[in-house]
């Protein structure tokens, strides 16, 4: 009887450490993107600008209200609100396009950047809100 204490002693002890290595690897692997698990990459402003002054073909989507639009937005910028972006409504950019989307604190740009994927768009890149924008600026 006492074999078999010792035996399933030992197999929880073992089962225990088996346990505490996995919890351990499983924190120190690769830390997942903040938009892990979204159809969208999710930029600093840093990143966007770079993209931006990188050159290349992009669309850098503004989803305010024409009125914040017209306060002020980054140069280049087409103001498309997010409410009249809709799957019943076709958008005049390719599927695979690249496409930079941004709005005042970074709400309205997620949930657009979710609706734009949902819609077949395949290249979508969410960098948050103007508030944070530390370039340029116009109200071109």
């Amino acid at each position: 009887m006492r074999q078999i204490y010792l035996l399933a002693a030992v197999i929880c002890f073992g089962m225990a450490i088996l346990k505490f290595y996995s919890a351990r690897m499983n924190r120190s692997g690769p830390a997942e993107h903040p938009a892990a698990g979204k159809p969208w990459t999710t930029l600093t402003a840093e990143e966007a600008k770079e993209r931006l002054d990188g050159g290349g073909d992009h669309i850098l989507l503004d989803v305010r209200t024409q009125e914040e639009y017209d306060g002020g937005h980054i140069p280049g910028a087409v103001c498309m609100p997010n409410e009249d972006i809709h799957p019943d409504f076709p958008l005049p950019f390719e599927k695979d396009a690249e496409i930079l989307v941004y709005c005042r604190s970074g709400r309205r740009s997620a949930e657009a950047a979710e609706k734009l994927t949902d819609m077949g768009y395949t290249a979508v890149f969410d960098f948050g809100g103007i508030q944070d924008w530390p370039y340029e600026t116009t109200t071109d």
